[in-house]
């Protein structure tokens, strides 16, 4: 194998990795889930401004903005934590 390909699959391993790890920490029924406006109200509380909030791998993820900076928040649907946190530059 040339250099490349296993950059290439060490990149791939870790993208799909932290999807995974969104979703194991999301997977939880829906008939559990709080509404999309709940969830939206627990991160305004936490002091961000909400910009989008979408279904993503069985998260919520909302994008927000908060001291004037992008995040991406990927939360559980039930509890509304937030399990992973992304900064955007």
């Amino acid at each position: 194998m040339n250099t490349r390909t296993i950059i290439a699959i060490a990149a791939l391993a870790l993208m799909s990795g932290s999807a995974l790890a969104s979703s194991d920490k999301c997977n939880e029924p829906k008939d559990k889930w709080m509404s999309m406006d709940d969830a939206k109200a627990k991160v305004v509380a936490m002091g961000y401004e909400v910009r989008k909030l979408k279904v993503e791998d069985g998260c919520y993820e909302a994008y927000a903005i908060k001291d004037s900076k992008k995040y991406e928040l990927y939360m559980n649907p039930v509890t509304a934590e937030v399990v992973e946190m992304k900064e955007d530059d």
